[in-house]
């Protein structure tokens, strides 16, 4: 009677520590919206971060590419977003994606820079409930006069990008 007591006890035990460990600690999920001002495809000295840009999270099923999840944030005045997804989502491909830009001169999402995918389940080695996507960028309608000088500074010039 003993060891059935005990192998309840460690049942509820481990049901318990599974429940706290999935259910009652969020993934934080943090990331950078940009403007390119150098229309360049990646961050310069001249990038600025846009306070206000709108992102979403979007998972899809794994097998069905159903829509299964969706959570829009906003960026703060550093242009950085964090947003919480209450459940793991293990059976799903989960992507960031940009929405909408707060400068209306830098509104053209930049392709190949306008999403970034996520990892979103425990089952995977990760400990840590925080995780970190890839900045993505809205392209500048022009370019800015100064580009051409940083652009040196990588040793290309506009006719190489």
């Amino acid at each position: 009677m003993a060891k059935l007591v005990a192998f309840f006890a460690i049942c509820l035990l481990s049901a318990s520590i599974v429940s706290a460990t999935f259910v009652g600690n969020p993934f934080l999920v943090k990331g950078k919206a940009y403007c390119d001002t150098c229309r360049c495809g990646f961050e310069t000295p001249a990038t600025k971060y846009l306070a206000g840009a709108k992102v979403r999270i979007e998972c899809r099923h794994r097998v069905t590419e159903a829509p299964t999840y969706t959570v829009e944030g906003v960026t703060n005045s550093k242009g950085e977003y964090n947003i919480l997804v209450n459940s793991d989502r293990g059976d799903d491909v989960c992507d960031v994606v940009l929405v909408k830009s707060s400068d209306p001169m830098c509104a053209k999402p930049n392709a190949g820079r306008d999403r970034s995918r996520l990892i979103l389940t425990r089952n995977n080695g990760m400990i840590s409930n925080t995780r970190f996507a890839n900045a993505m960028g809205f392209l500048r309608d022009e370019p800015l006069s100064s580009c051409t000088k940083i652009l040196q500074q990588y040793q290309l010039t506009e006719d190489q990008f």
